[in-house]
């Protein structure tokens, strides 16, 4: 088998990773069969695991490490499996709240590597995210956690991720995205998504459109999964935002929460509810013992580069958003912010809604740094500088390629009593963390 350092394992994978960015690397991702192969030949270590299974357009990431944090203050031990990562690989590979790194990350993928290798030498080879899903689903099994929490990667039916037998699913939002994939009406993505549901396994639905609402409520009464409906079943309110805080009463039958969110924006009170709502359904903790841990975790929580705020003088504010649902909430918690002027840096992807992103912000955009965060699919930092002239010809749009510098040109323009956001992207926001953390001028 070998053995592999965990800086070799990183490098594996990210080897993997530039394979799938060929052309043609669409054509492994969406059949279940590479990766069933691929846990055969490792002893389906999923079989052992209590799962909890996230799907969602936007929010599973922060629900999945809500989640988590609740499971971990009631002393169990949780196995989160998220994507992308910000800054490093092992961010993708949590056990007990901390990144997977160093000989335990080696040991897993000295495991996996030949296994992966033998079947790329066969037609039906395994892709990034079967390796990826089965690296997480190894390390859980053999770390023996309590619960393993498991993030959709695209869509749900056919992703990488559903071929575990679950104990709860949650779909927490759904709007049209991946539409070259996932189908162009929101039903269709809806019913991608719902292809995580399971007959006598309970979903938990976060706020969706109706029309994908309806799509979910037809396929758990087809194949008898318990729905519970945040709305209905789950009520959330806001009862109060003092800048960018927010507290939020939660009712889920008998149990109350009330809490004060430490992770900015009114969108996370319900991310943060239906964590409550899946963990209860686990049946690991009690829903006693939930209403009494939540307030303190909740108010604890900190979500990286989810509205994030390094520092308040200045305001420093991280986030990735990079649609325009993710814009719109990002505007609605710079809202509650009180500043002067606000300098942006901002890195978007090709293909994104461009326009829409921009409307979303530009009430809050005196300067625009355009910078292009990743060289292969972020847009040239002129080319977006172009496009941000012609939408937006009252703010002051400079280009500057480079993202590390761009961001400490833009932290050396803003004032203590300014604002500082980088958006736009996943890539630029774990380029920023890193830059502007501790960013007092």
């Amino acid at each position: 088998m070998g053995h592999m350092t965990g800086q070799e394992a990183e490098a594996w994978l990210a080897g993997l990773i530039n394979v799938e960015r060929l052309p043609d690397r669409r054509r492994a991702r969406f059949s279940l069969g590479p990766v069933k192969r691929l846990l055969e030949e490792l002893g389906n270590p999923q079989d052992g695991l209590r799962v909890l299974h996230i799907a969602g357009s936007k929010g599973k990431g922060s629900t999945a490490l809500y989640a988590e944090a609740l499971l971990s203050a009631a002393g169990l031990s949780v196995g989160t499996f998220t994507s992308p990562h910000l800054q490093s690989w092992v961010e993708r590979f949590r056990i007990d709240s901390a990144s997977v790194a160093g000989d335990r990350l080696g040991v897993a993928i000295a495991r996996l590597r030949p296994v992966v290798e033998k079947l790329r030498m066969e037609s039906d080879a395994p892709s990034f995210f079967d390796a990826t899903t089965a690296a997480a689903l190894l390390l859980f099994a053999e770390a023996k956690v309590d619960v393993a929490i498991l993030e959709v990667g695209l869509g749900g039916r056919l992703d990488s991720t559903n071929i575990v037998k679950p104990s709860v699913t949650c779909i927490t939002s759904i709007e049209l995205e991946h539409t070259e994939i996932l189908g162009s009406t929101l039903a269709a993505i809806a019913t991608e998504k719902v292809g995580i549901a399971k007959s006598g396994v309970p979903l938990v639905m976060g706020p969706l459109p109706d029309e994908a609402k309806d799509v979910v409520r037809a396929r758990c009464a087809e194949i008898g999964a318990p729905l519970v409906e945040l709305g209905l079943d789950v009520c959330v309110e806001i009862e109060e935002q003092a800048g960018p805080c927010v507290v939020m009463r939660v009712r889920d039958g008998e149990h109350e929460v009330r809490a004060s969110l430490g992770a900015p924006g009114a969108h996370q009170a319900s991310n943060a509810a239906l964590a409550l709502a899946c963990v209860k359904r686990l049946g690991v903790v009690s829903g006693e013992q939930l209403a009494a841990d939540a307030p303190r975790v909740l108010e604890a929580l900190r979500l990286p580069a989810r509205v994030e705020i390094l520092s308040e003088r200045p305001w420093v504010v991280v986030d990735a958003a990079h649609t325009v649902a993710s814009a719109q909430a990002l505007a609605a918690a710079l809202a509650r912010l009180p500043h002067r002027h606000g300098h942006f840096v901002l890195s978007v992807s090709t293909g994104k809604d461009l326009p829409g992103i921009v409307e979303a912000l530009l009430p809050f955009a005196e300067s625009v740094i355009a910078t292009q965060a990743e060289p292969a699919r972020s847009m040239p930092a002129e080319e977006l500088a172009g496009a941000l002239r012609a939408l937006a010809s009252q703010t002051d749009v400079r280009a500057v390629s480079e993202p590390h510098q761009a961001l400490e040109l833009a932290r050396a323009e803003t004032a203590p009593d300014d604002l500082l956001c980088a958006t736009g992207s996943i890539y630029l926001a774990g380029i920023a963390r890193a830059v502007l953390a501790g960013s007092a001028p």
